[in-house]
């Protein structure tokens, strides 16, 4: 297993794994919209020397962990190219998608000071527990030391008992919880 920074040519094996990281995608297109929007084309598309893969032997990704470097950055961009993408009327799982991708935002934007960085990991089910997600972590941490970056944070959804164990273990700290929403952060 290779970590490596991503390329353009990851573009389609990210999205999928995006789509797939619980398994086998049952969304409809709408849904797949909103998460591919929300989640994973922001840092792809604007910061992908803040992303890394981990590839298989035929170096196709089969895991990811993608990152925006500054929050302020971030949201400025977001705000302006990506949440029009998410139309007024679309509604997801019960509500305005354009709401629940800038709830997310709200609570990164809220501890900027100490995590002004933010992350999105995921591994395809086949390689879970293989300690991927790990050194997917390491790679990116060491990176956003060498920018002299103080810390990152990410949102668990608070029904993900697993990655919140993950995150625990790897030693992120439990910053807060609003709605469905868990925030944890590590300090570099």
């Amino acid at each position: 297993m290779i970590i490596r920074p991503y390329e353009e040519k990851d573009k389609e094996n990210v999205r999928f794994i995006c789509l797939n990281s619980e398994g086998e995608c049952k969304m409809t297109e709408t849904e797949q919209k909103y998460i591919l929007t929300t989640y994973c084309n922001y840092f792809i598309e604007q910061e992908g020397r803040n992303c890394f893969v981990a590839v298989d032997e035929n170096d196709r990704a089969i895991a990811y962990i993608i990152c925006a470097e500054d929050y302020d950055a971030y949201k400025k961009v977001f705000d302006e190219k990506y949440i029009p993408r998410l139309d007024e009327d679309m509604v997801v799982w019960g509500f305005n998608a354009r709401k629940g991708a800038d709830g997310s935002a709200k609570l990164q934007g809220k501890h900027k000071k100490d995590f002004p960085a933010h992350l999105h990991i995921d591994v395809l089910p086949e390689y879970h527990r293989q300690g991927i997600g790990h050194r997917l972590v390491d790679t990116l941490s060491a990176h956003l030391k060498a920018k002299e970056i103080c810390g990152v944070m990410l949102t668990v959804g608070a029904a993900n008992e697993r990655g919140q164990a993950f995150y625990n273990k790897y030693g992120f700290e439990f910053i807060e919880k609003d709605g469905d929403d868990v925030a944890f952060g590590l300090r570099l």
